[in-house]
């Protein structure tokens, strides 16, 4: 099932791992695994490819880390399988990603010489980077009837769904507000008009999912497995520089 309907539907360059992903979620649709248990599972892949990393053992953490990507894919798919969206769902996701991102990018500091000021920059780039692709994906999602446990604005705390608590929506929300507030912020600065804009076209999207998380996990492996481990942080600093090319862009359509 698709976040979006198929007239909208985009080349997300990012989401390699869907087919994947379905094949996950359709063989645990009617087993007791839930949607929380993959995401538990993907924070188990990504950890172990930090320790890869850490290790040198940079073709295991390669394959770990699109196994990562993978699984990220699976724990929605199998919650629109089951039908069982959840805000809880939702905001675990992106606290597990950008807590494994800043781990990801500690063990490259500390497996190459680059500096510690450096690798945060490189850090907050990603984070950028991806909130651009989030932001303005959730405005088509939201304005196409797509997937909506995500919202444009991230500002008040969420009625949880049925089958969850509200308890630990409230705790999941505020944890995400702590992690990602000044990211959207950021965003919004840039861009104020997206929502109330026209549509964005197919082929900007796919020029911006780059900045998705999937595929910079494959970058960050291909680059692993090809020994440019000292050039990943200098890679994702000046890669930044595209999110102002993408916002212009799109304000000039």
């Amino acid at each position: 099932m698709s976040k979006l309907p198929a007239i909208h539907q985009f080349l997300d360059l990012s989401d390699y791992g869907r087919p994947a992903a379905k094949i996950i979620a359709n063989r645990l649709k009617e087993t007791a695994f839930t949607p929380i248990h993959v995401t538990i599972g993907f924070i188990i892949a990504g950890l172990i490819a930090i320790a890869c990393i850490l290790t040198g053992h940079y073709w295991a953490a390669g394959f770990f880390l699109i196994l990562k990507s993978v699984l990220d894919a699976a724990d929605g798919e199998l919650a629109r399988l089951k039908r069982t969206p959840s805000y809880t769902g939702r905001y675990f996701d992106s606290v597990a990603d950008i807590l494994l991102n800043l781990l990801v990018f500690i063990a490259i500091w500390h497996v190459t010489d680059t500096p510690a000021l450096a690798a945060l920059l490189a850090f907050l780039g990603v984070q950028l980077q991806g909130t651009l692709y989030n932001y303005y994906y959730v405005i088509l999602r939201n304005r196409f009837a797509g997937d909506t446990t995500s919202r444009v604005f991230e500002v008040d705390t969420p009625q949880a769904m049925q089958g969850e608590k509200q308890r630990h929506v409230n705790i999941l929300f505020g944890m995400y507000k702590l992690l990602y507030g000044a990211f959207d912020q950021a965003i919004y600065r840039l861009d104020r008009t997206a929502a109330q804009g026209k549509w964005l076209p197919k082929w900007l999207m796919t020029a911006v999912s780059t900045f998705g998380l999937g595929f910079q996990l494959l970058i960050i492996s291909v680059m692993l497995v090809l020994g440019w481990k000292d050039y990943i942080v200098t890679f994702f600093i000046a890669y930044s520089l595209m999110i102002l090319v993408f916002v212009g862009v799109r304000k000039a359509l």
